[in-house]
């Protein structure tokens, strides 16, 4: 009679393996007739980390020989969840109903209570271990990936982690894939459209303790939303052991803050944090002895690239008129970076647009046009200016009807642009005021300060370009002129370079790398999709769309043309801060080439 009345009903236990010598993780048992197997495989399959399928048995198949060897799943004793419009809990014994058993596939899937013990080995509170109560469990508004007749919203469960042991909750976790793996978000629970974390959906409510951060693990319960949407009319799940699995140390993800306001964090490997750390030391090499590295601070670039890959629509903005004799006024530094960034955006997915000043509106334009037609850009990117007419002038600019909800762009780039000084002027590094040539885009930056979920970065090889203002102090005592020139507007994230535009082509390289390194784009994705895979031709038009020689002297070229001198010398040439073309800038681009490519095989 309960099989006739039931729409679904899942198991939840715990079912252990005889122990041996090898680590064990538990698992979950999902039960469903045959002729639903194929779609919830598929929708494993598509959703791996909710979902880590461990093993599918044949129909009728109650051992599991490759978790479990001596087991038989109807002899478990299970406490039964029924669904029929209202659910309600019971105990019944599972053997009641072997005869039902014959249509029925078994799927068993990783755990996270399996990392629990873990965590606690390693020094990382488990607050609802503390607290005596059941994990927080979840329903996101992140939707899985359709198979079949299997659709559902995330589920995730909430472990409260103190800040500094992040990485360790992500290494310990990382190191058990089976158990659902590393986060899938690490931050503001609105960022996953969880609006009330007192109210779980799921389990019970946990108690975050001063200095905790909250880190969401995907969920096996994703399985019962799963059979909810699918109405079976009959379905089980419950708990087993099965054996953990090696892993390459290099892509165990380290954890970095990207974002105060939303707060966020994401994770990378080590071995794309390596790569992306080696980018950074060749763009810091000063060859025209500036004293650039004087402002160095390591991994801006490497937070930056990962605050770039979370965004969906970037502004950039670029132009320093140091030659404010000439006509036009603009130097070669900045503008192939900026184009550098924007291609390798656009070819991810990214919404951009340029910003410029209005004296240089058409000139930009007609460069722009140019670039598509030498295969530079592959399509014309927007180009818009910015005028402060009134002191919201900013806050609509950023803002869909200046609603600070409703950002426009989650990141500002600015690089090698003319940043504002103490006094409100604008001054080259010879400690000229150019501030009749430069429109107040840097407005832009301080709005985006107190807006949230916007994040801004600035590129710069002086510290007089917009953005330096986080490196004040330093450029103000360190740099020639600093304590006139420096820029007092700060970015999040403020990338110094020997030539700010080796900074943009550094920004390409590393978005790049993380859009190849596996542990990034799981966390992106929220475990969702297949892992690892990343179609060739997606691949081929990431590494076509990376800065090349080539394409860089071809820009260059360009601008020449239209009569945009060196900064350093005024030279109408091929040459960028006075230094030329070839050896210097095509040196260091094929050097960032041979640390971005020489990886990507193994990232994949």
């Amino acid at each position: 009679a309960i099989f006739n009345k039931v729409i679904a009903y899942c198991i939840f236990s715990s079912c252990r393996a005889a122990p041996n010598h090898t680590h064990h993780t538990q698992a979950n048992v999902v039960i469903l007739p045959n002729h639903l197997a194929n779609d919830f495989e598929a929708f494993c399959r598509k959703n791996p980390a909710p979902l880590p399928l461990l093993y599918r048995s044949q129909s009728g198949e109650t051992a599991c020989p490759p978790l479990a060897r001596h087991a038989d799943i109807r002899l478990s004793t299970l406490s039964l969840l029924f669904f029929n419009y209202a659910p309600r809990i019971a105990s019944e014994q599972q053997t009641e109903h072997h005869g039902q058993w014959a249509d029925m596939v078994c799927f068993y899937l990783g755990c996270s209570f399996g990392f629990e013990g873990r965590l606690k080995k390693a020094g990382v509170p488990v607050r609802n271990v503390e607290q005596g109560t059941n994990v927080s469990m979840y329903r996101t508004a992140v939707p899985c990936i359709p198979a079949g007749v299997f659709s559902c919203p995330l589920v995730t469960t909430m472990r409260p982690i103190p800040a500094g042991m992040l990485n360790a909750a992500v290494e310990v976790t990382y190191l058990n894939p089976l158990a659902h793996g590393a986060p899938v978000h690490i931050g503001d629970p609105a960022l996953l459209g969880i609006q009330d974390l007192s109210k779980p959906d799921y389990g019970e409510r946990v108690e975050l303790q001063p200095g905790d951060v909250t880190v969401f693990w995907a969920c096996g319960v994703t399985a019962i939303e799963a059979i909810l949407s699918s109405k079976p009319s009959l379905a089980f799940s419950h708990g087993v052991d099965s054996p953990s699995t090696d892993h390459n140390l290099e892509l165990i993800p380290l954890c970095f803050l990207v974002s105060h306001n939303p707060l966020l964090y994401s994770l990378a490997s080590q071995r794309a944090v390596a790569k992306i750390r080696q980018l950074e030391t060749i763009i810091g090499e000063d060859p025209g002895q500036r004293g650039i590295r004087a402002l160095f601070v390591q991994d801006e670039l490497l937070r930056s690239c990962l605050a770039l890959s979370h965004a969906f629509s970037v502004a950039i903005t670029t132009g320093f008129p140091t030659h404010y004799m000439h006509s036009p006024p603009d130097e070669t530094d900045g503008p192939p970076g900026a184009i550098a960034m924007a291609t390798m955006l656009l070819s991810l997915g990214k919404q951009v647009t340029l910003v410029t000043d209005r004296r240089a509106l058409e000139m930009n334009r007609a460069i722009i046009d140019e670039a598509v037609r030498t295969g530079v850009l592959k399509t014309a990117i927007p180009l818009i200016t910015f005028e402060d007419s009134g002191p919201d002038s900013a806050l609509h600019f950023l803002c869909h009807h200046g609603d600070p909800s409703k950002p426009r762009y989650d990141h500002l780039v600015a690089i090698e642009r003319s940043g504002r000084a103490g006094d409100g002027n604008y001054y080259n590094m010879r400690g000229i005021n150019i501030k009749h040539l430069v429109d107040p885009i840097d407005n832009l930056f301080i709005a985006a300060k107190d807006l949230p979920g916007i994040t801004t970065t600035g590129i710069g090889d002086g510290g007089n370009e917009l953005g330096m203002g986080k490196l004040k102090e330093k450029v103000t005592t360190l740099m020639p002129n600093g304590g006139l020139i420096a820029c007092v507007v700060p970015a999040d994230y403020a990338i110094t370079a020997g030539v700010s535009n080796w900074g943009g082509y550094a920004v390409a390289c590393g978005l790049y790398l993380l859009h190849t390194c596996p542990s990034h784009q799981r966390y992106r994705k929220r475990g969702l999709g297949l892992e690892n895979t990343i179609p060739q031709e997606q691949l081929q038009d990431w590494t076509a769309n990376l800065p090349s020689v080539d394409k860089e002297e071809s820009i260059l070229s360009t601008l020449v043309r239209f009569g945009i001198r060196s900064g350093k010398t005024g030279h109408l040439a091929m040459e960028v801060d006075g230094l030329t073309f070839h050896p210097t800038h095509s040196d260091i681009i094929t050097r960032l080439l041979e640390v971005t490519l020489g990886s990507t095989t193994p990232n994949l």
